[in-house]
């Protein structure tokens, strides 16, 4: 495991006198989703947070909900200015939701693209930090801001539509890492989120990676060797480029971040248009079953 992209919760508790200072090189950042942390075991920021942690919550930093996009590169930047936060801070991102990190890889990718170079992530999320007994806090922090300066976007991190054509024409590996159910059509939203899509099934050609087959019974992830030998069985070595899809973005973000960050494939993208845009498209292809 390479301490530059996960890090484990006893790393962090080792520093939590930086994260908490305000004129220190390291920040830490709670990121959830509301209707997902809610109806999961793991403690809402303000119920208690890692000390010195930020909240940003995924929809309102990360995304534009009117544009249904990514934030733009200047409302990122105001962002993390104010949280203190500049270009040379060491970010550490972690999160709850019905699977670790769930949202926090979300905003990896976005540091990612914009060009952020020190960003890592808490290996297990917030579920393992709270089970463990590692200490809260309720005290929300007031870091004095920064100026921030976003660069890119850099688009080799980011797949869009034409992409998925040409991967579809080309015979290039597509990790879908949602629920079997979800691939086979069988559902097209996990329980209690909406149905963002008009169809089920899958991408022609994709492979099925879930996300839970990627964790640890303690929500930390796989060793490399077992990570890099799943994705093998998927027909994915790293020697092509790969694109990772979800439902909106956000699981395969993880799965992005397993392939690109942690195994170290160098061409791997993240399809955030993914199944909300696929299966609304007219006309677009799928496959459905096994």
């Amino acid at each position: 495991m390479s301490e530059d992209v996960l890090v484990t919760a006893d790393w962090v508790e080792e520093r939590l006198d930086a994260f908490q200072d305000d004129d220190s090189d390291h920040r830490l950042v709670e990121i959830n989703n509301p209707t997902v942390t809610d109806e999961s075991e793991y403690t809402p920021y303000e119920e208690g947070h890692i000390p010195g942690a930020l909240n940003f919550e995924w929809d309102e930093v990360f995304t534009d909900e009117t544009e249904r996009d990514i934030v733009s590169k200047e409302d990122f930047a105001a962002r993390n200015g104010e949280g203190g936060i500049d270009a040379d801070t060491t970010v550490v991102v972690y999160g709850g939701g019905r699977v670790p990190n769930w949202f926090a890889l979300f905003g990896y990718w976005i540091y990612k693209y914009y060009g952020h170079e020190d960003v890592r992530v808490i290996d297990g999320g917030k579920g393992y930090w709270v089970e463990n007994d590692y200490p809260l806090s309720t005290e929300e922090p007031d870091f004095t801001p920064r100026e921030y300066e976003a660069r890119g976007p850099f688009e080799s991190v980011r797949a869009y539509k034409d992409d998925i054509d040409k991967a579809i024409e080309e015979g290039i590996p597509m990790v879908d890492v949602r629920s079997p159910e979800e691939f086979s059509g069988e559902v097209i939203a996990p329980e209690g989120l909406n149905e963002t899509a008009q169809r089920g099934g899958h991408i022609p050609g994709a492979s099925n990676v879930p996300i839970g087959t990627t964790l640890n019974e303690d929500g930390t992830f796989k060793s490399a060797d077992e990570l890099r030998e799943l994705y093998e069985e998927a027909g994915v070595d790293g020697d092509e480029s790969t694109i990772t899809y979800c439902r909106v973005g956000e699981r395969s973000s993880i799965e992005w971040f397993l392939l690109h960050e942690l195994l170290g494939y160098d061409d791997v993208r993240n399809y955030d248009g993914s199944w909300t845009e696929w299966g609304n498209l007219v006309g677009a292809p799928i496959e459905t079953g096994e």
